[in-house]
């Protein structure tokens, strides 16, 4: 029996000892869904590695809901981050490495564009 979801679309981003897994899926009545699912290596005391992996299905009646949140969520960052003078440096932020090129803005990201440039490569 064939699985009723197609692949559409994927798109891994690794950052550190996470990696984000974004990827786009099509049901049998050609319905597009979202999966965001975050997978965490962790090293065993015997010196195993196994992962740990948390999944979000987001469906079509939920998009721009999401969209908006995060937007606000986003713009709301950057001008914390902003009004906080970027106090933390990058040697001293914890969060996770996204191995790019600097710091990401978050502040004017124009969500209608997502989608555009997925032909670029990444360095």
């Amino acid at each position: 029996m064939n699985d009723a979801r197609e692949d559409v679309f994927s798109n891994v981003v690794r950052a550190g000892k996470r990696t984000y897994f974004f990827d786009v899926r099509k049901t049998r009545g050609n319905d597009l869904f979202l999966t965001i699912t975050e997978s965490k290596k962790q090293t065993q005391e015997d010196g195993g590695v196994s992962y740990s992996k948390h999944k979000i299905y987001l469906y079509k009646e939920d998009f721009d809901k999401f969209v908006d949140g995060l937007h606000d969520t986003l713009k709301e960052l950057g001008r914390l981050r902003s009004e906080l003078g970027e106090a933390v440096s990058s040697a001293e932020d914890p969060s996770p490495s996204n191995d790019g090129p600097g710091p990401h803005t978050t502040g004017d990201i124009q969500f209608e564009d997502l989608g555009k440039d997925r032909d670029r490569q990444e360095p």
